[in-house]
């Protein structure tokens, strides 16, 4: 169920609801990301909350976590279009062998 975050103070609420204290430059970076309907670029060493800060924005939206993890040397069409690749591979070979190719349903089954 989502969650109100529709100030900075209902961001920093609904975040230690959840067990994360979001500082007052967090919660105005998520609130801006949430009102322009832009990405929120987190950066930092191990440890210091990007991915619970995701989970908890995900938790508050009421929505699943996709996670990438980014490494040097990834680029655009890595992380988009070769998402899980072995997987879709397996599924075409699958579909071919059974002679089932109903392409929406192919789509659907491979991009999910």
């Amino acid at each position: 169920m989502a969650t109100d975050l529709s100030s900075t103070d209902a961001i920093q609420e609904a975040f230690r609801e959840r067990g994360y204290i979001a500082d007052r430059s967090i919660a105005t970076a998520v609130y801006l990301g949430l009102q322009l309907g832009r990405p929120l670029l987190l950066e930092g060493e191990a440890g210091v909350g990007k991915t619970e800060l995701a989970k908890v924005l995900a938790a508050s939206l009421g929505t699943r976590l996709i996670r990438l993890q980014c490494y040097e040397g990834l680029d655009i069409n890595h992380a988009v279009y070769e998402w899980n690749h072995t997987r879709q591979i397996l599924e075409i070979r699958l579909m071919e062998a059974s002679g089932h190719v109903d392409r929406q349903t192919a789509a659907a089954d491979l991009f999910s």
